[in-house]
């Protein structure tokens, strides 16, 4: 490894990131403190989970990013053969199929499935720069998401599904795809909708049609509704760290996962919320300054992949617990337990300081 490389090591993105690990754990902690369960003590293991992210974030950018575009094709199958294993080895959990158990800890492929599918997006546009503007392109890039993008549909898993096609439509953008084009994927998509409902889980359509109709079963909207009362009953500045009531009293359900953020509205008030948010902001902005740096498009596109998953999986997860948008199991960057989550996110993170070391000319074999 060249000395030069690490000097080029984006301190402060991993500082953003360090503080939203422990805000998370922080929260994770307050929100089952009164549990009498092994949830108890789940603070602990995310911050082992964090510790093994954050080493695996350190290998993945001492590696140059440019090897992956020689074995993409390679990635590109291993993401298919895992996200098809989960149908023929995983367990169904709670209707879905979504883990895979490898005896030391379970993995959920689709996580995996974000880091490769916008390596093997930003090598297939790379490749194409400036050719995008021909449809043919913007099709053999859809055609190549499409089977990852199914196959986690089919888990079933909608909130993935979606954020990843989100991910590819602004990567093949910022690639300078024809708006026109996009137009006419747009109407087909309309087109194909009533498709779509019609193959989606009964309780999927029951989310859906309970996000507009709330008053339609008051008991499956307990957990949304607790929610916004937690959040509406913070205030400005909180009710004060480990003593919010709808949290505490475990009114609210799945509070150190999919509404984590209504925790922190609850006992950190507006002032926490905006924390949040300013770190999240700083974070995508230095993960775009990294895009911006870099004379490589296909680390441009990495970059900008990866930008684009962090935004809006954190646009969902937040639009959920204030009622924006129906419920999708979807966590919170960094913030929400859940070890699959934080350590595909610590890879990507990984994924951009090996763009950003490089970023200068140096050799390829120097590094």
């Amino acid at each position: 490894m060249d000395r030069r490389v690490w000097r080029q090591f984006d301190l402060v993105l991993v500082g953003i990131v360090a503080l939203l690990i422990l805000f998370g754990v922080i929260m994770i902690y307050s929100a089952n403190r009164t549990q009498e369960d092994f949830l108890q003590e789940v603070w602990q293991t995310q911050l082992i989970r964090a510790a093994i992210g954050l080493v695996l974030m350190v290998v993945v950018a001492a590696i140059d990013y440019r090897y992956y575009a020689a074995v993409y094709k390679f990635l590109y199958g291993v993401m298919i053969a895992l996200l098809a294993i989960l149908f023929i080895a995983a367990e169904l959990t709670a209707g879905t199929l979504r883990w895979l158990d490898l005896t030391l800890f379970p993995v959920q492929p689709s996580e995996i499935a974000k880091i490769l599918i916008i390596i093997v997006t930003a090598k297939v546009l790379a490749d194409r720069d400036g050719e995008m503007h021909k449809l043919r392109n913007l099709l053999l890039s859809l055609v190549l998401v499409i089977p990852p993008l199914v196959l986690i549909y089919l888990q079933p898993d909608l909130g993935t599904t979606v954020i990843l096609a989100v991910v590819w439509l602004v990567m093949v953008l910022m690639a300078g795809v024809h708006l026109f084009h996009v137009g006419l994927l747009s109407i087909l998509a309309i087109l194909a909708s009533p498709i779509v409902w019609l193959t989606l889980a009964d309780y999927q359509r029951e989310r859906v049609l309970l996000f507009l109709d709330p008053q339609s079963d008051p008991g499956a909207y307990y957990n949304v509704e607790q929610a916004l009362i937690s959040i509406g009953s913070g205030g400005i500045v909180g009710k004060g760290f480990g003593i919010g009531t709808q949290n505490q009293l475990h009114f609210l359900r799945v509070r150190h996962t999919d509404f984590i953020f209504s925790v922190i509205g609850e006992e950190l008030g507006l002032l926490g919320g905006l924390l949040l948010f300013g770190l999240l902001v700083v974070l995508i902005w230095r993960v775009m300054r990294a895009a911006d740096l870099t004379t490589d498009n296909f680390g441009r596109l990495i970059c900008i992949g990866v930008a684009a998953l962090i935004f809006f999986q954190s646009f969902v997860n937040l639009g959920v617990n204030i009622g924006l948008l129906p419920v999708t199991g979807t966590p919170l960057p960094f913030v929400s337990y859940g070890g699959s989550s934080l350590i595909a996110f610590l890879i990507l993170i990984g994924l951009v300081q090996s763009v950003l070391m490089r970023r200068k000319s140096l050799d390829f074999e120097q590094v």
